[in-house]
């Protein structure tokens, strides 16, 4: 029974370690995501993955039939959701000026490819709100707001 319960664990090990070395990249980047942390300097995003991989080891003998991916990254988003993850803002990551919020459904929807549909039902939100909430987040990625006119010389004013 001893060899049994040893070469189960082993095979368990053998099938996470490949998971691991196949997914733990992209899941590390969508972590870096959503946390607005830069690439290079990134804690609470690898901390955040390997809270979520312990926790889909810890359930990898219930997955037969479901695909681990799909459920590290439902760990991922669930921990930056409901975590201490969502009252950081962002320190000079790409996604750095969005809400946590906003950066849980671009991440998911553009990085990720979920459908807006299951994205909603993930978060708990409506499927439009999901829609609106990507268009603004994109929006404000794509043209990030300017800050004031500059004052002096080169700003068209005319002295008095």
């Amino acid at each position: 029974m001893r060899e049994r319960q040893a070469f189960q664990d082993a095979r368990r090990a053998r099938e996470f370690e490949a998971f691991v070395a196949g997914a733990a990249g992209r899941l590390l980047h969508a972590a870096t995501l959503l946390t607005a942390e830069h690439p290079r300097d990134n804690p609470r995003a690898r901390a955040l993955l390997t809270s979520a991989l312990a926790h889909t080891y810890a359930t990898w003998d219930r997955l037969r039939g479901e695909d681990p991916y799909d459920r590290a990254r439902r760990q991922v988003v669930l921990r930056f959701a409901h975590g201490a993850w969502r009252r950081h803002r962002g320190h000079g990551g790409v996604l750095a000026r969005l809400s946590p919020q906003q950066r849980l459904v671009v991440v998911l929807r553009m990085y990720e490819g979920v459908a807006e549909e299951q994205t909603a039902a993930l978060l708990g939100l409506p499927a439009e709100r999901v829609g609106a909430i990507c268009a603004r987040a994109t929006a404000l990625v794509l043209h990030p707001p300017r800050g004031p006119a500059p004052v002096g010389p080169l700003s068209g004013a005319v002295p008095s």
